[in-house]
């Protein structure tokens, strides 16, 4: 073997080792001791990755559950209370229960209620027909129905209905994660608080049209009439841009709103059924027996 041989290979090998040297100590310098308890969290969370607690999946809320010095405005919608609870059991804070919710669609447009004037054959997709035009109905802020919040919902909580073109939410498996909610281009999709006992009032519409092109585009548009904010008495409807709101927060579901809507557009979900009223006694005349005797 000649001399430059060996020289190459010893000066190689010295090199290497300089730069294993080199990057031993650059990595110590650097290196990120991360919290062994965000392994645990994360090891307590259901692994769903929706990202309906706000961060990318269920590692980012761990981590954010890890270092926040108050976990409050924190949840996972997909965990029970239970799970909610262990987990700040563990972390060492107050556990605080959530407000369940709910996704809703407040858009009551069927096929029978808004009328199509024209035929769309583009794709099917609710974002590229959004992006295209305002809709083949009169109405330009209903649901598309291509059902990409169907797609999106991947606790298979939604369904698409063939008969009236809208989704429906199948309650019992809703978790409330908002994909549905970023996946509809027209937002008509709102995460709302599920209630006591399921119980649900919400305008079933988001057309802000005045009130006669509202109702001819949709039969149970909002016409922004303003019974509804007259009846409540507890000043949770609000009338903006035409159109009628109800804030779930301060509604207590005395339900005249419904009573005093003229196009049916305000929703009531899982209330028993109004009872019907007791009948009229009838009423007997006075004189009656006065007038046989004198017959």
């Amino acid at each position: 073997m000649s001399i430059t041989i060996v020289y190459t290979i010893v000066s190689l090998g010295a090199l290497g080792l300089l730069a294993a040297i080199i990057l031993y100590f650059v990595a110590q310098k650097f290196k990120v001791i991360e919290d062994p308890r965000i392994d645990e969290t994360e090891g307590m969370l259901p692994g769903a990755n929706c990202g309906g607690c706000g961060f990318p999946g269920c590692r980012g809320f761990a981590e954010a559950l890890v270092k926040a010095d108050n976990i409050s405005k924190l949840n996972c919608p997909v965990s029970d209370a239970a799970g909610m609870v262990a987990i700040a059991n563990y972390l060492g804070h107050e556990a605080v229960k959530a407000t369940p919710k709910v996704a809703v669609v407040r858009c009551n447009g069927t096929c029978e209620n808004r009328q199509k004037t024209n035929n769309y054959d583009g794709a099917t997709l609710c974002t590229i027909e959004s992006a295209l035009y305002a809709g083949d109905t009169g109405c330009s802020y209903g649901c598309l129905g291509h059902g990409e919040c169907v797609d999106a919902c991947a606790f298979d909580a939604m369904y698409m209905d063939a008969d009236t073109g809208l989704p429906v939410i199948i309650e019992d498996k809703c978790v409330a994660c908002g994909a549905c909610v970023a996946a509809c281009p027209k937002d008509i999709i709102e995460l709302r608080n599920a209630g006591p006992k399921s119980r649900r009032i919400f305008v079933s519409c988001i057309n802000e049209d005045k009130g006669g092109v509202a109702r001819k585009a949709c039969k149970v548009a909002c016409i922004g009439c303003g019974k509804c904010v007259k009846v409540c008495p507890f000043e949770a409807i609000t009338l903006v841009n035409n159109l009628a709101y109800i804030d779930y927060n301060k509604c207590k579901l005395c339900r005249k709103c419904v009573l005093e809507c003229p196009t049916a557009a305000i929703h009531e979900l899982n209330f028993p059924p109004k009872k019907a009223p007791a009948p009229k006694p009838e009423v007997v005349a006075e004189n009656k027996g006065t007038d046989e005797k004198k017959a």
